[in-house]
Protein backbone atom coordinates (compact mmCIF):
# COMPACT_ATOMS: atom_id res chain seq x y z
CA UNK A 1 0.00 0.00 0.00
CA UNK A 2 1.39 3.14 -1.08
CA UNK A 3 0.30 6.11 0.33
CA UNK A 4 -0.34 8.86 -2.38
CA UNK A 5 0.01 12.46 -1.80
CA UNK A 6 -0.37 14.74 -4.24
CA UNK A 7 0.01 18.71 -3.28
CA UNK A 8 0.84 22.02 -3.88
CA UNK A 9 3.43 21.05 -1.34
CA UNK A 10 6.36 19.16 -1.52
CA UNK A 11 8.88 18.50 -4.38
CA UNK A 12 12.31 19.82 -5.69
CA UNK A 13 14.67 18.03 -3.47
CA UNK A 14 15.28 15.34 -0.90
CA UNK A 15 16.64 16.98 2.52
CA UNK A 16 17.92 13.37 3.70
CA UNK A 17 20.06 12.88 0.70
CA UNK A 18 21.24 16.78 0.26
CA UNK A 19 22.47 16.27 3.98
CA UNK A 20 22.99 12.94 4.91
CA UNK A 21 23.15 12.49 8.20
CA UNK A 22 23.17 15.94 9.16
CA UNK A 23 20.86 17.83 11.84
CA UNK A 24 19.40 20.37 9.96
CA UNK A 25 18.89 24.14 11.38
CA UNK A 26 16.20 26.23 9.97
CA UNK A 27 17.04 29.83 8.14
CA UNK A 28 15.91 32.47 6.19
CA UNK A 29 17.10 30.98 2.86
CA UNK A 30 15.93 26.90 3.72
CA UNK A 31 17.50 24.14 5.67
CA UNK A 32 21.07 24.11 5.85
CA UNK A 33 23.21 22.15 7.93
CA UNK A 34 24.14 22.63 11.57
CA UNK A 35 27.38 23.51 10.87
CA UNK A 36 26.78 26.25 8.31
CA UNK A 37 26.47 29.91 8.60
CA UNK A 38 25.55 31.18 12.22
CA UNK A 39 22.44 33.01 12.41
CA UNK A 40 21.67 36.51 13.93
CA UNK A 41 20.36 37.18 17.63
CA UNK A 42 16.94 37.28 15.78
CA UNK A 43 17.49 33.84 14.06
CA UNK A 44 18.60 32.09 17.55
CA UNK A 45 15.58 33.69 19.09
CA UNK A 46 13.07 32.63 16.94
CA UNK A 47 14.88 28.59 16.15
CA UNK A 48 16.55 27.80 19.46
CA UNK A 49 15.50 24.09 20.37
CA UNK A 50 13.58 24.01 17.41
CA UNK A 51 14.05 22.21 13.88
CA UNK A 52 17.35 21.51 15.07
CA UNK A 53 18.64 17.59 15.85
CA UNK A 54 15.31 16.86 14.09
CA UNK A 55 15.92 13.71 11.84
CA UNK A 56 16.38 15.23 8.35
CA UNK A 57 13.88 11.65 7.18
CA UNK A 58 10.95 13.57 8.57
CA UNK A 59 11.71 16.63 6.65
CA UNK A 60 10.42 15.69 3.10
CA UNK A 61 10.25 18.00 0.12
CA UNK A 62 8.74 15.46 -2.40
CA UNK A 63 5.32 14.13 -3.23
CA UNK A 64 5.40 10.73 -2.29
CA UNK A 65 2.79 8.59 -4.80
CA UNK A 66 2.63 4.86 -5.37
CA UNK A 67 5.85 4.30 -2.96
CA UNK A 68 7.93 6.46 -4.52
CA UNK A 69 9.48 9.94 -3.30
CA UNK A 70 9.21 12.16 -6.64
CA UNK A 71 10.13 15.66 -7.59
CA UNK A 72 8.08 18.18 -9.49
CA UNK A 73 8.84 20.69 -11.84
CA UNK A 74 8.22 23.56 -9.85
CA UNK A 75 8.35 24.36 -5.98
CA UNK A 76 7.60 27.19 -3.36
CA UNK A 77 8.18 28.23 -0.09
CA UNK A 78 6.91 27.28 3.17
CA UNK A 79 7.25 29.45 5.79
CA UNK A 80 7.11 29.91 9.57
CA UNK A 81 4.39 32.34 10.63
CA UNK A 82 5.83 33.73 13.54
CA UNK A 83 9.24 34.80 12.00
CA UNK A 84 8.45 35.04 8.58
CA UNK A 85 11.68 32.89 7.30
CA UNK A 86 11.98 29.98 4.67
CA UNK A 87 11.49 26.26 6.43
CA UNK A 88 12.05 24.83 2.69
CA UNK A 89 11.11 24.32 -0.71
CA UNK A 90 8.72 21.94 -1.72
CA UNK A 91 6.94 20.42 -4.85
CA UNK A 92 4.11 22.23 -6.25
CA UNK A 93 1.85 19.55 -7.69
CA UNK A 94 -0.29 20.90 -10.39
CA UNK A 95 -2.50 18.43 -12.83
CA UNK A 96 -0.53 16.00 -14.30
CA UNK A 97 0.90 14.83 -11.36
CA UNK A 98 -2.20 14.65 -9.61
CA UNK A 99 -3.41 12.21 -12.06
CA UNK A 100 -0.40 10.23 -11.64
CA UNK A 101 -1.52 10.00 -8.36
CA UNK A 102 -5.04 8.79 -8.75
CA UNK A 103 -4.17 6.46 -11.21
CA UNK A 104 -1.41 4.55 -8.85
CA UNK A 105 -3.51 4.97 -5.73
CA UNK A 106 -6.58 2.76 -8.46
CA UNK A 107 -4.25 0.16 -9.26
CA UNK A 108 -3.72 -0.14 -5.17
CA UNK A 109 -7.16 -0.02 -4.51
CA UNK A 110 -7.64 -3.30 -6.77
CA UNK A 111 -5.23 -5.03 -4.33
CA UNK A 112 -5.62 -3.56 -0.79
CA UNK A 113 -9.94 -3.93 -0.65
CA UNK A 114 -8.79 -7.27 -1.13
CA UNK A 115 -6.51 -7.40 1.71
CA UNK A 116 -7.93 -8.84 5.00
CA UNK A 117 -9.53 -6.52 7.50
CA UNK A 118 -7.07 -7.79 10.19
CA UNK A 119 -3.99 -7.02 8.36
CA UNK A 120 -5.39 -3.34 8.05
CA UNK A 121 -5.99 -3.37 11.10
CA UNK A 122 -2.04 -4.32 12.03
CA UNK A 123 -1.28 -1.96 9.30
CA UNK A 124 -2.73 1.20 11.13
CA UNK A 125 -2.07 0.21 14.56
CA UNK A 126 1.59 0.02 12.81
CA UNK A 127 1.40 3.48 11.56
CA UNK A 128 -0.21 4.61 15.33
CA UNK A 129 2.88 3.18 16.85
CA UNK A 130 5.29 5.63 14.66
CA UNK A 131 3.23 7.99 15.51
CA UNK A 132 3.55 7.89 19.25
CA UNK A 133 7.82 6.87 18.83
CA UNK A 134 8.10 10.19 16.75
CA UNK A 135 5.49 12.28 18.50
CA UNK A 136 8.18 15.05 19.73
CA UNK A 137 9.59 15.45 16.03
CA UNK A 138 6.13 15.73 14.69
CA UNK A 139 5.29 18.17 17.33
CA UNK A 140 8.05 20.28 16.09
CA UNK A 141 7.01 20.07 12.69
CA UNK A 142 3.72 21.40 13.67
CA UNK A 143 4.79 24.37 14.80
CA UNK A 144 7.78 25.54 12.86
CA UNK A 145 5.35 25.76 9.94
CA UNK A 146 1.94 26.47 11.72
CA UNK A 147 2.95 28.57 14.97
CA UNK A 148 0.55 26.42 17.28
CA UNK A 149 1.92 26.61 20.59
CA UNK A 150 4.35 23.10 20.86
CA UNK A 151 1.88 22.38 23.99
CA UNK A 152 -0.61 22.55 21.86
CA UNK A 153 1.21 20.69 18.49
CA UNK A 154 2.09 18.19 21.03
CA UNK A 155 -1.53 17.47 22.12
CA UNK A 156 -2.59 17.25 18.29
CA UNK A 157 0.03 14.49 17.29
CA UNK A 158 -1.81 12.44 20.16
CA UNK A 159 -4.85 13.58 19.21
CA UNK A 160 -4.15 12.40 15.55
CA UNK A 161 -2.41 9.36 16.56
CA UNK A 162 -6.08 7.89 18.51
CA UNK A 163 -7.48 8.18 15.70
CA UNK A 164 -5.52 5.65 13.71
CA UNK A 165 -6.04 3.37 17.36
CA UNK A 166 -9.72 3.30 17.02
CA UNK A 167 -9.75 3.06 13.38
CA UNK A 168 -7.19 -0.56 13.21
CA UNK A 169 -9.80 -1.08 15.96
CA UNK A 170 -12.90 -0.71 13.71
CA UNK A 171 -11.27 -2.19 10.82
CA UNK A 172 -12.75 -5.46 11.99
CA UNK A 173 -16.14 -4.75 12.90
CA UNK A 174 -17.59 -3.48 9.81
CA UNK A 175 -20.54 -6.07 9.77
CA UNK A 176 -23.13 -6.15 6.68
CA UNK A 177 -27.09 -7.25 7.71
CA UNK A 178 -29.29 -10.41 6.87
CA UNK A 179 -33.29 -8.81 6.00
CA UNK A 180 -35.90 -11.06 6.75
CA UNK A 181 -38.00 -10.97 3.85
CA UNK A 182 -41.88 -12.14 3.19
CA UNK A 183 -40.86 -14.80 0.60
CA UNK A 184 -39.46 -18.38 1.99
CA UNK A 185 -37.38 -18.56 -0.78
CA UNK A 186 -35.21 -15.67 -0.57
CA UNK A 187 -32.57 -14.24 1.76
CA UNK A 188 -31.90 -10.47 1.94
CA UNK A 189 -28.45 -9.95 2.33
CA UNK A 190 -26.86 -5.90 2.71
CA UNK A 191 -22.83 -5.79 2.33
CA UNK A 192 -20.72 -3.01 3.04
CA UNK A 193 -17.79 -2.72 0.76
CA UNK A 194 -14.75 -0.02 -0.05
CA UNK A 195 -16.34 2.87 -2.50
CA UNK A 196 -13.21 2.49 -4.13
CA UNK A 197 -10.28 5.95 -4.16
CA UNK A 198 -10.69 8.34 -2.09
CA UNK A 199 -9.67 12.03 -2.34
CA UNK A 200 -9.18 14.21 0.94
CA UNK A 201 -8.24 17.62 1.00
CA UNK A 202 -7.29 18.88 4.63
CA UNK A 203 -6.26 22.32 5.95
CA UNK A 204 -3.47 23.52 7.55
CA UNK A 205 -5.07 24.41 11.20
CA UNK A 206 -4.83 20.54 12.22
CA UNK A 207 -1.96 19.26 9.76
CA UNK A 208 -1.58 16.35 11.32
CA UNK A 209 -5.05 15.02 12.83
CA UNK A 210 -7.14 16.08 9.64
CA UNK A 211 -5.19 13.50 7.65
CA UNK A 212 -5.36 10.75 10.26
CA UNK A 213 -9.07 11.06 11.14
CA UNK A 214 -10.04 10.62 7.27
CA UNK A 215 -6.93 8.50 5.93
CA UNK A 216 -7.54 6.32 8.76
CA UNK A 217 -11.09 5.71 8.36
CA UNK A 218 -10.55 4.99 4.64
CA UNK A 219 -8.01 2.34 4.60
CA UNK A 220 -9.90 0.73 7.31
CA UNK A 221 -12.35 0.63 5.09
CA UNK A 222 -9.95 -1.03 2.32
CA UNK A 223 -9.76 2.30 0.25
CA UNK A 224 -7.01 3.53 -0.69
CA UNK A 225 -6.22 7.53 -0.56
CA UNK A 226 -4.93 10.81 -2.61
CA UNK A 227 -4.42 13.26 0.19
CA UNK A 228 -4.16 17.29 -0.49
CA UNK A 229 -2.35 18.80 2.24
CA UNK A 230 -2.43 22.61 2.54
CA UNK A 231 0.16 25.01 0.94
CA UNK A 232 0.93 26.83 4.10
CA UNK A 233 1.71 23.36 6.46
CA UNK A 234 2.64 20.43 4.15
CA UNK A 235 5.27 19.06 6.40
CA UNK A 236 3.39 17.35 8.86
CA UNK A 237 1.62 15.49 6.00
CA UNK A 238 4.73 14.22 4.21
CA UNK A 239 6.28 13.19 7.56
CA UNK A 240 3.02 11.00 8.19
CA UNK A 241 3.97 9.48 4.91
CA UNK A 242 7.43 8.99 5.77
CA UNK A 243 6.83 7.01 8.80
CA UNK A 244 3.92 4.60 7.33
CA UNK A 245 6.27 4.23 4.31
CA UNK A 246 8.72 0.79 5.48
CA UNK A 247 5.58 -0.70 6.55
CA UNK A 248 3.63 -0.22 3.86
CA UNK A 249 1.81 -2.67 1.43
CA UNK A 250 1.49 -0.58 -1.70
CA UNK A 251 -1.13 2.69 -1.52
CA UNK A 252 -2.97 4.88 0.35
CA UNK A 253 -9.23 7.98 -3.01
CA UNK A 254 -15.68 9.75 -2.49
CA UNK A 255 -15.00 12.55 -0.90
CA UNK A 256 -16.76 14.12 2.57
CA UNK A 257 -16.88 17.57 3.40
CA UNK A 258 -16.45 19.17 7.10
CA UNK A 259 -16.49 23.07 5.89
CA UNK A 260 -16.42 24.97 9.24
CA UNK A 261 -19.17 27.17 10.86
CA UNK A 262 -19.90 29.77 12.27
CA UNK A 263 -20.16 28.48 16.50
CA UNK A 264 -22.58 30.85 18.61
CA UNK A 265 -21.59 30.13 22.23
CA UNK A 266 -24.92 30.95 24.52
CA UNK A 267 -24.89 31.93 27.90
CA UNK A 268 -28.00 31.57 29.78
CA UNK A 269 -28.84 33.39 32.73
CA UNK A 270 -29.00 30.37 34.66
CA UNK A 271 -25.20 29.71 33.86
CA UNK A 272 -22.25 29.31 36.03
CA UNK A 273 -20.21 32.40 35.28
CA UNK A 274 -16.91 30.74 36.13
CA UNK A 275 -17.78 27.54 34.35
CA UNK A 276 -18.87 29.01 31.45
CA UNK A 277 -16.02 31.41 31.16
CA UNK A 278 -13.31 28.28 31.80
CA UNK A 279 -15.01 27.07 28.59
CA UNK A 280 -14.95 30.38 26.71
CA UNK A 281 -11.29 30.42 27.30
CA UNK A 282 -10.78 26.80 25.98
CA UNK A 283 -13.24 27.29 23.08
CA UNK A 284 -12.55 30.38 21.91
CA UNK A 285 -8.72 30.22 21.67
CA UNK A 286 -7.42 27.53 21.26
CA UNK A 287 -5.28 27.42 18.42
CA UNK A 288 -5.09 30.90 18.56
CA UNK A 289 -8.93 30.67 17.78
CA UNK A 290 -8.20 29.15 14.17
CA UNK A 291 -10.05 26.13 14.55
CA UNK A 292 -13.53 25.09 12.71
CA UNK A 293 -15.02 24.67 15.66
CA UNK A 294 -14.00 28.06 17.87
CA UNK A 295 -16.94 29.84 19.28
CA UNK A 296 -17.20 32.93 16.63
CA UNK A 297 -20.20 34.79 18.44
CA UNK A 298 -20.83 34.89 22.22
CA UNK A 299 -24.30 35.78 22.91
CA UNK A 300 -25.14 36.41 26.79
CA UNK A 301 -28.25 36.99 28.56
CA UNK A 302 -28.78 40.50 30.07
CA UNK A 303 -28.94 39.17 33.40
CA UNK A 304 -25.43 37.78 33.48
CA UNK A 305 -24.19 40.02 30.88
CA UNK A 306 -22.25 42.49 32.68
CA UNK A 307 -20.71 39.91 35.17
CA UNK A 308 -19.50 37.67 32.29
CA UNK A 309 -17.69 40.38 29.93
CA UNK A 310 -15.56 41.44 33.36
CA UNK A 311 -14.87 37.70 34.28
CA UNK A 312 -13.85 37.04 30.53
CA UNK A 313 -11.51 39.93 30.01
CA UNK A 314 -10.00 39.26 33.24
CA UNK A 315 -9.57 35.86 32.48
CA UNK A 316 -8.12 36.88 29.12
CA UNK A 317 -5.24 39.23 31.13
CA UNK A 318 -4.19 36.82 32.90
CA UNK A 319 -4.20 33.43 31.09
CA UNK A 320 -3.26 33.93 27.68
CA UNK A 321 0.41 35.06 26.72
CA UNK A 322 1.54 35.85 22.65
CA UNK A 323 4.37 34.44 21.89
CA UNK A 324 6.30 32.46 19.58
CA UNK A 325 5.33 28.49 19.70
CA UNK A 326 8.20 27.18 20.96
CA UNK A 327 8.35 29.46 24.13
CA UNK A 328 7.76 28.26 27.13
CA UNK A 329 4.64 29.60 28.67
CA UNK A 330 2.85 30.53 24.80
CA UNK A 331 -0.65 29.95 25.06
CA UNK A 332 -1.62 32.82 21.44
CA UNK A 333 0.81 31.71 18.74
CA UNK A 334 1.17 33.62 15.70
CA UNK A 335 -2.22 33.53 12.79
CA UNK A 336 -0.86 31.66 9.87
CA UNK A 337 -0.01 34.39 7.35
CA UNK A 338 -0.72 37.76 7.36
CA UNK A 339 -3.64 37.55 5.19
CA UNK A 340 -5.48 36.04 8.48
CA UNK A 341 -4.56 39.11 10.26
CA UNK A 342 -6.06 41.18 8.06
CA UNK A 343 -9.19 39.56 8.22
CA UNK A 344 -9.41 39.73 11.93
CA UNK A 345 -8.47 43.15 12.01
CA UNK A 346 -11.11 44.35 9.27
CA UNK A 347 -13.86 42.51 11.17
CA UNK A 348 -12.92 44.86 14.70
CA UNK A 349 -12.81 47.43 12.54
CA UNK A 350 -15.74 47.49 10.90
CA UNK A 351 -17.44 46.45 14.66
CA UNK A 352 -16.11 49.20 16.18
CA UNK A 353 -17.08 51.71 13.47
CA UNK A 354 -20.83 50.84 14.13
CA UNK A 355 -20.82 51.06 18.09
CA UNK A 356 -18.69 48.09 19.32
CA UNK A 357 -16.60 48.59 22.33
CA UNK A 358 -13.15 47.15 22.64
CA UNK A 359 -12.68 45.64 26.30
CA UNK A 360 -9.61 44.74 25.65
CA UNK A 361 -6.71 43.67 22.51
CA UNK A 362 -8.37 44.84 19.46
CA UNK A 363 -5.11 45.62 16.95
CA UNK A 364 -1.81 44.09 15.65
CA UNK A 365 0.55 42.48 18.36
CA UNK A 366 3.96 44.30 18.48
CA UNK A 367 6.28 41.09 17.70
CA UNK A 368 5.56 40.76 14.30
CA UNK A 369 2.89 41.16 11.32
CA UNK A 370 1.40 37.73 12.21
CA UNK A 371 0.22 38.28 15.74
CA UNK A 372 -2.72 39.99 16.58
CA UNK A 373 -3.67 40.46 20.30
CA UNK A 374 -6.33 38.17 21.62
CA UNK A 375 -9.67 40.69 21.60
CA UNK A 376 -12.94 41.00 23.69
CA UNK A 377 -15.75 43.25 21.91
CA UNK A 378 -18.75 44.27 23.88
CA UNK A 379 -22.17 46.27 22.62
CA UNK A 380 -21.96 43.84 19.33
CA UNK A 381 -24.91 43.57 16.98
CA UNK A 382 -25.80 41.59 14.30
CA UNK A 383 -24.92 44.12 11.09
CA UNK A 384 -21.46 43.52 12.45
CA UNK A 385 -18.81 41.16 10.16
CA UNK A 386 -17.74 39.36 12.75
CA UNK A 387 -21.46 37.92 13.96
CA UNK A 388 -22.13 35.99 10.18
CA UNK A 389 -18.58 36.03 9.13
CA UNK A 390 -15.96 33.68 10.16
CA UNK A 391 -13.39 34.63 12.08
CA UNK A 392 -10.50 32.31 12.85
CA UNK A 393 -8.76 34.24 14.98
CA UNK A 394 -8.50 35.52 18.64
CA UNK A 395 -11.63 37.83 18.15
CA UNK A 396 -14.45 37.19 20.55
CA UNK A 397 -17.61 39.61 20.26
CA UNK A 398 -20.44 39.59 22.79
CA UNK A 399 -23.72 40.36 21.90
CA UNK A 400 -26.24 40.97 24.57
CA UNK A 401 -30.07 39.04 24.32
CA UNK A 402 -32.82 38.89 26.36
CA UNK A 403 -35.12 35.71 26.06
CA UNK A 404 -34.69 31.80 24.76
CA UNK A 405 -35.60 32.26 21.57
CA UNK A 406 -33.94 35.35 21.06
CA UNK A 407 -30.36 33.73 21.34
CA UNK A 408 -32.03 30.22 19.57
CA UNK A 409 -32.83 32.57 16.46
CA UNK A 410 -30.13 34.59 16.16
CA UNK A 411 -27.93 31.03 16.64
CA UNK A 412 -29.62 29.44 14.04
CA UNK A 413 -29.48 32.59 11.38
CA UNK A 414 -26.55 31.08 10.14
CA UNK A 415 -26.19 29.14 6.90
CA UNK A 416 -23.61 27.20 8.58
CA UNK A 417 -24.24 24.58 11.39
CA UNK A 418 -20.90 22.83 12.75
CA UNK A 419 -20.72 23.35 16.12
CA UNK A 420 -22.73 25.30 19.15
CA UNK A 421 -22.09 25.57 22.82
CA UNK A 422 -24.49 27.14 25.41
CA UNK A 423 -24.02 27.20 29.73
CA UNK A 424 -27.65 26.56 31.20
CA UNK A 425 -27.90 25.00 34.97
CA UNK A 426 -31.66 24.49 34.04
CA UNK A 427 -32.25 21.06 33.03
CA UNK A 428 -35.37 21.93 30.70
CA UNK A 429 -33.65 24.29 29.16
CA UNK A 430 -30.85 22.12 28.20
CA UNK A 431 -33.15 20.07 26.35
CA UNK A 432 -34.91 22.61 24.49
CA UNK A 433 -31.60 24.08 22.78
CA UNK A 434 -29.80 21.16 22.37
CA UNK A 435 -32.54 20.00 20.49
CA UNK A 436 -33.20 23.18 18.88
CA UNK A 437 -29.98 24.42 17.78
CA UNK A 438 -29.27 23.80 14.43
CA UNK A 439 -25.51 22.24 14.39
CA UNK A 440 -24.06 19.01 14.18
CA UNK A 441 -22.35 18.89 17.54
CA UNK A 442 -23.46 20.39 20.94
CA UNK A 443 -21.39 21.47 23.77
CA UNK A 444 -23.36 21.73 26.77
CA UNK A 445 -21.73 23.37 29.77
CA UNK A 446 -18.43 22.45 28.10
CA UNK A 447 -16.14 24.32 25.71
CA UNK A 448 -14.02 21.49 24.11
CA UNK A 449 -15.82 18.58 22.28
CA UNK A 450 -13.99 16.85 19.91
CA UNK A 451 -13.22 13.08 20.48
CA UNK A 452 -12.12 10.25 18.39
CA UNK A 453 -14.77 8.39 19.45
CA UNK A 454 -17.60 10.43 18.78
CA UNK A 455 -19.12 12.07 15.45
CA UNK A 456 -17.65 14.62 14.05
CA UNK A 457 -19.51 16.91 11.06
CA UNK A 458 -21.91 19.40 11.05
CA UNK A 459 -25.56 20.66 8.92
CA UNK A 460 -26.64 22.82 6.58
CA UNK A 461 -23.53 24.08 4.36
CA UNK A 462 -20.75 22.87 7.37
CA UNK A 463 -20.61 19.85 5.09
CA UNK A 464 -21.53 16.40 4.46
CA UNK A 465 -21.38 13.29 6.63
CA UNK A 466 -19.03 12.60 9.68
CA UNK A 467 -15.51 11.83 10.47
CA UNK A 468 -14.30 10.00 13.68
CA UNK A 469 -16.31 7.07 15.34
CA UNK A 470 -17.78 4.15 14.60
CA UNK A 471 -19.80 6.41 11.73
CA UNK A 472 -16.91 7.77 10.52
CA UNK A 473 -16.15 4.59 8.35
CA UNK A 474 -19.28 5.04 6.92
CA UNK A 475 -18.19 7.46 4.59
CA UNK A 476 -16.19 5.02 2.85
CA UNK A 477 -18.15 2.00 2.15
CA UNK A 478 -20.74 1.38 -0.47
CA UNK A 479 -23.83 -0.68 0.99
CA UNK A 480 -24.84 -3.70 -1.52
CA UNK A 481 -28.24 -5.31 -1.76
CA UNK A 482 -28.42 -8.87 -2.40
CA UNK A 483 -31.77 -10.55 -2.97
CA UNK A 484 -30.10 -14.27 -3.17
CA UNK A 485 -33.56 -16.36 -4.45
CA UNK A 486 -34.33 -19.54 -5.76
CA UNK A 487 -33.69 -21.40 -2.21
Amino acid sequence: MATCIWLRSCGARRLGSTFPGCRLRPRAGGLVPASGPAPGPAQLRCYAGRLAGLSAALLRTDSFVGGRWLPAAATFPVQDPASGAALGMVADCGVREARAAVRAAYEAFCRWREVSAKERSSLLRKWYNLMIQNKDDLARIITAESGKPLKEAHGEILYSAFFLEWFSEEARRVYGDIIHTPAKDRRALVLKQPIGVAAVITPWNFPSAMITRKVGAALAAGCTVVVKPAEDTPFSALALAEILLHHAANSVKRVSMELGGLAPFIVFDSANVDQAVAGAMASKFRNTGQTCVCSNQFLVQRGIHDAFVKAFAEAMKKNLRVGNGFEEGTTQGPLINEKAVEKVEKQVNDAVSKGATVVTGGKRHQLGKNFFEPTLLCNVTQDMLCTHEETFGPLAPVIKFDTEEEAIAIANAADVGLAGYFYSQDPAQIWRVAEQLEVGMVGVNEGLISSVECPFGGVKQSGLGREGSKYGIDEYLELKYVCYGGL
